[in-house]
């Protein structure tokens, strides 16, 4: 038996040499090789230690990485805003599940063979790979591992590093590397890793089932109502659909269902409506409070999806407006308080035309509603997200003239972080609320109003969320990622 106090010498497998590339499914695939030589030494190594073979010593493999180096100012089209890295020098970023994001990385890598002129290099990392995410979605260990070990899991094979797993460089607070290398992709591979666990554990669906168009919601009927429209969809040829997921990643094509359910509800649920190459919708209910959207939101972001959408209700604060009528934010108060230490008040959220007019024009399309008209059901302007769902019970007189000098027209608990989540992490964003009572003004919805509204509203309000989703999904992408959402210095990586 290895002595406790004995440090174990360091067991990794053959380290290829790197490798230039000008061609980025050969870069992928390579990327894919080394992944898969480095995961599986880790998992046939534990698996042989908790079957009873004596280790030998501290089991250890590494990221992928993929680099470019460019001496020149390249003369880039200035009006991409990813693609191309901001000025010469060395960039690089570890890289991870290369079988879920293959499509992204051979196109990412692309734009940068196109834009730089130079090959891209493929090589192992310095960056270890944690046991917890070479071991797969789904795996199970029974029993004690520290007992079989004899000793802590961590002395014989690596585990997550939650000090180096961090929001640095999509914050922009991130600094140049010992020699000078530059981050070349939003979020490192651990990062990735840490993210793709709790999506499976919050949603009880696998990373891979995720659509590039995400839906947010806080009601469980809004769920029930897109399960009803998937349903339809999929046995619908022209929707252009193929599947539902739901929890327990049960999955349902014309041809039938497959899968076993999820046995208990988990924490937001998530149901996936299938498109080729991943263009169809998500739709996760993540519950009431700033802190449930900033948390689903932390972590869809690393999948990089094409844009996502909060639709819920509000607290309408102006005497003019009607329940049911809808709010477009274009503007957040932000009081949720979640995102201060990451994006600072003072950081303006902007609205993203793109998405604006998409929802515009689809609230129009499903209400029959257009132009001045459009202007009796729907309103323009500032939503205020707050951490303190009774906030009516509070002294009104602060909150009040906040939200009058800010100009706001309506109040809820999530719209905000989800819009500034999405700005912190370049994710096209987007609000449309459906005004649901208005306290400011004594109109509180009584049980059986309540259900009226729910019925009546729920449909309509979902299906202009989808035709606004299908609308952006026909966008290119080089128009949908504002270069509102970019920095001075930012990652060439989408």
């Amino acid at each position: 038996m290895n002595g406790f106090h004995e440090k174990l010498p360091l067991i990794s497998p053959p380290t290829p040499e790197p490798c230039d590339f000008t061609d980025a499914k050969a870069a992928v695939e390579m990327v894919q090789a080394l992944y898969a030589q480095a995961t599986g030494f880790l998992r046939d190594n534990f698996l042989q230690v908790m079957e009873g073979a004596t280790y030998a010593g501290h089991y250890r493999a590494y990221y992928p990485q993929i680099s470019i180096v460019t001496r020149s100012h390249a003369k880039i089209d200035t009006r991409l805003s990813f693609g191309h890295v901001a000025e010469p020098g060395t960039y690089a970023t570890t890289l991870t599940r290369p079988d879920l994001f293959e499509g992204y990385l051979t196109q990412q890598i692309g734009l940068l063979l196109e834009n730089h002129g130079v090959p891209v290099r493929v090589s192992v990392s310095d960056t270890p790979i944690p046991l917890h995410f070479a071991m797969g979605e789904g795996a199970r260990v029974e029993g004690s591992i520290e007992d079989r070990l004899n000793r802590p899991l961590r002395d014989v094979f690596d585990v997550p590093d939650l000090e180096t797993t961090n929001d640095l460089i999509a914050n922009g607070t991130n600094r140049p590397g010992p020699d000078g290398t530059r981050a070349l992709a939003p979020f490192t591979a651990q990062r990735i890793d840490y993210s793709l666990a709790r999506l499976a554990h919050y949603t009880a669906t696998s990373p891979e089932h995720f659509q590039n168009h995400v839906l947010f919601t806080n009601y469980q009927f809004y769920m029930d109502e897109f399960l009803d429209y998937a349903r339809a969809a999929i046995h619908d040829p022209a929707s252009g659909y193929t599947a539902l997921v739901e929890g327990g990643n049960v999955v349902t094509t014309p041809d039938g269902t497959s899968g076993t359910p999820h046995g208990k509800p988990p924490q937001m649920p998530a149901y996936h409506l299938v498109g080729p190459e991943n263009s169809g919708i998500t739709m996760i209910n993540i519950g009431v409070g700033p802190s449930n959207a900033k948390t689903i939101t932390d972590h869809v972001a690393v999948l990089r999806p094409h844009a996502w959408l909060m639709l819920g209700h509000c607290a309408g604060l102006r005497n003019s407006q009607n329940l049911g009528d809808y709010v477009l934010a274009h503007a957040y108060v932000r009081e949720d308080h979640v995102l201060d230490d990451d994006l600072p008040v003072w950081v303006p959220v902007p609205a993203l035309a793109e998405v604006q007019i998409a929802l515009e024009q689809a609230v129009a399309s499903v209400t029959g509603y257009s132009g001045y008209e459009l202007k009796t059901i729907m309103r323009t302007g500032t939503v205020a997200t707050i951490d303190n769902r009774n906030w009516e019970l509070r002294d009104q007189s602060g909150p009040v003239q906040r939200l009058s000098q800010s100009r706001a027209i309506a109040l809820d608990m999530e719209s905000a972080t989800i819009a500034a989540n999405g700005f912190r992490f370049r994710v096209p964003y987007g609000t449309l609320l459906c005004v649901s009572d208005k306290p400011l003004h004594g109109e509180l919805k009584l049980p059986g109003m309540a259900t009226d509204f729910y019925n009546r509203q729920v449909s309509q309000h979902l299906l202009i969320g989808i035709r606004a989703m299908q609308s952006l999904k026909n966008m290119p992408l080089e128009r949908l990622h504002s270069r509102k959402l970019r920095s001075f210095d930012e990652t060439a990586f989408l």
